[in-house]
């Protein structure tokens, strides 16, 4: 009874691999070893999801991502989430290094949008490795500030992934160092605003309810 109460409610498996050489990035807490994702082992263990219909939730640092790549080149039948838009980072040697670390980014994730598998999650950015030092301040960021921000990076996974492949997230309580739930949610609000009502809808509710395979949970 039990068995078949967790498997109607199953959709999927989460496994952090954020790793980086340097000693100032922490790294996942699942200690995972460089290369995770093309580790043999690893693989025979996700080959299992396809055939099971879960999906993977990926979360790993922007330098990572073409690893990513080549695991959803590898695994096409197999749904793919890459948590917070691949942990663009911004602190240790990253560190005021904004605009090559996001040329990076953006050349690494257009490449995985090609992946027609793979699905993104629009948040993250308020995370204190991502370098923008809002917890820092006196006063929190306001939802303009984080619009003005952070906008520019969702839009570049819309435009690249499609309405259809991205949803919004919030990432508490970690993202609670640098801002409100209500705040965050409200700058999401403010850049979504360009889209239309329908669009919007499948941003915040509908795609995750059908990537994740929700429709059929009451």
């Amino acid at each position: 009874m039990a068995s078949g109460f967790l498997h109607s409610l199953f959709r999927g498996i989460r496994h952090a691999s954020g790793w980086d050489a340097s000693d100032d990035m922490r790294n996942s807490h699942t200690h995972p070893p460089a290369g995770l994702l093309s580790d043999e082992a690893f693989r025979a263990g996700f080959a299992q999801l396809a055939k099971k219909q879960l999906s993977f939730d990926a979360w790993l640092y922007h330098p990572q991502i073409p690893e990513l790549t080549e695991l959803a080149h590898a695994f096409p039948e197999t749904t793919i989430i890459i948590n917070h838009i691949g942990g663009p980072l911004g602190i240790g040697p990253y560190s005021g290094k904004r605009e090559s670390v996001m040329d990076q980014w953006k050349r690494n994730m257009a490449k995985l949008a090609d992946c027609d598998n793979v699905c993104v999650k629009l948040g993250g950015l308020a995370m204190k490795i991502c370098g923008f030092d809002w917890h820092k301040r006196d006063i929190p960021p306001t939802s303009d500030q984080l619009a003005s921000a952070n906008g520019h990076y969702y839009e570049f996974c819309i435009e690249h992934f499609g309405i259809q492949r991205c949803m919004f997230e919030s990432n508490f309580p970690v993202d609670k160092l640098s801002c409100s739930y209500g705040v965050l949610w409200n700058a999401f609000k403010k850049i979504a605003g360009r889209y239309s009502a329908q669009e919007r809808t499948a941003l915040f509710h509908d795609n995750a309810a059908r990537i994740y395979q929700l429709q059929a949970v009451v």
